[in-house]
């Protein structure tokens, strides 16, 4: 049996362990922000120290995720990142979530993805979403064309490309049929071959039931985003597990949801560092993205009413507060959602915050310390 075969069958490549007293796998989502008075290139240096805190103490895997023309988020390019990232860590899965598939042709993110399959075997997931991570000006920028929704209602075909491409499978007398994605299977069945034939598993990212429905009813990994759409979490995962039928990947639903969680020692002072992503936010949905504001710059901005409420529900689904309530928030909503991994974004203006939620998660959690 071939090691792709190993992963597939155990899912070693996808499920994860709980440690500690962690209600199941605990995870990493970074989007690499950049704060006020910081650089890309700080934002990069947290990003490294992020996945290597995370590796150290146990947290099953760690994802960045594509967006562009946002200037407090440094993560427009995660294949360039992740190959950074697998020269600073040794075993945690590193991955993205997500790649937007339709702002690419699948071709380069089969190329992309096996050549970080080839830095680091057997530990980079590839996760894809169908949202453009941007503006529509920006998309179409991106894809050289104005047609937007065409790449969103076209993601079924994407995939089933994209995943052609990643086993070298098109069958005979297909255009593509003589098209290889190198590194690939490909150097494993031609003369002399020893390449590994195993990939990334793929995973679907998604916000409400289309990626769900997907995800389901091809077997394959899900992955919500509870953290900026709470409201559909349940529905979706209902729907994912509803939909699901076995394949060669998984035998049964696999589902993470990603969730904003920040500790710190004292209470205020999470208030204080999670009301630097709300105004962020405020800031990003009224056509006025920038750096992330440093939370003097959020303590005395005057929020209007309409953006004190915003605020209030915002933060309504941001986890913060001692590593304690910290902990029971992310229990109580393992339980609620029925969630098979949990996967944490610390949003804060400064990498030290960010760093040190989660140590203080960790430790919460009585995760290694090594």
């Amino acid at each position: 049996m071939s090691g792709e075969d190993d992963i597939r069958d155990t899912g070693d490549g996808i499920r994860g362990t709980a440690k500690g007293t962690a209600p199941v796998p605990l995870s990493v989502l970074d989007l690499v922000t950049v704060g006020a008075g910081r650089t890309a290139s700080d934002a990069v240096r947290t990003a490294v120290g992020i996945a290597r805190t995370a590796e150290r103490r146990g947290f099953h895997r760690y994802w960045v995720a594509e967006h562009h023309s946002m200037p407090g988020v440094a993560s427009s390019s995660p294949a360039v990142l992740l190959a950074h990232l697998a020269a600073h860590t040794e075993s945690i899965r590193l991955g993205s979530g997500g790649v937007m598939l339709p702002n690419h042709a699948p071709l380069i993110i089969a190329e992309q993805f096996g050549t970080l399959e080839a830095m680091a075997p057997g530990r980079v997931d590839l996760g894809l979403g169908r949202a453009p991570g941007t503006d529509g000006a920006t998309a179409a920028a991106l894809r050289r064309s104005d047609r937007l929704n065409e790449g969103a209602d076209d993601f079924p075909q994407q995939l089933a490309e994209l995943t052609r491409f990643l086993d070298d499978s098109f069958p005979d007398g297909h255009p593509y049929a003589k098209i290889h994605a190198v590194p690939g299977p490909v150097q494993a069945t031609s003369p002399g071959g020893v390449q590994s034939a195993h990939r990334p598993p793929l995973w679907l990212l998604g916000s409400s039931g289309f990626s769900a429905q997907l995800a389901g009813s091809l077997g394959l990994p899900f992955a919500f985003a509870h953290h900026f759409s709470a409201a559909n979490t349940i529905p979706a995962l209902d729907l994912y597990r509803a939909s699901f039928r076995p394949s060669e990947v998984l035998a049964e639903p696999y589902a993470l949801i990603g969730v904003s969680a920040l500790a710190t020692e004292e209470e205020e002072e999470a208030r204080r560092q999670v009301l630097t992503g709300a105004l962020s936010m405020i800031r990003l949905r009224t056509g006025r993205p920038g750096l992330v504001p440093s939370p003097e710059e959020a303590a005395a901005h005057h929020f209007t009413e309409r953006e004190r409420d915003f605020v209030d529900s915002w933060l309504g689904n941001v986890i913060h507060g001692t590593p304690d309530a910290v902990r029971q928030g992310l229990d109580d909503l393992a339980k609620r959602t029925g969630a098979d991994e949990l996967m944490i974004t610390a949003n804060a203006h400064g990498g030290p915050a960010r760093l040190r939620s989660y140590e203080l998660i960790a430790d919460a959690y009585g995760l290694p310390a090594a």
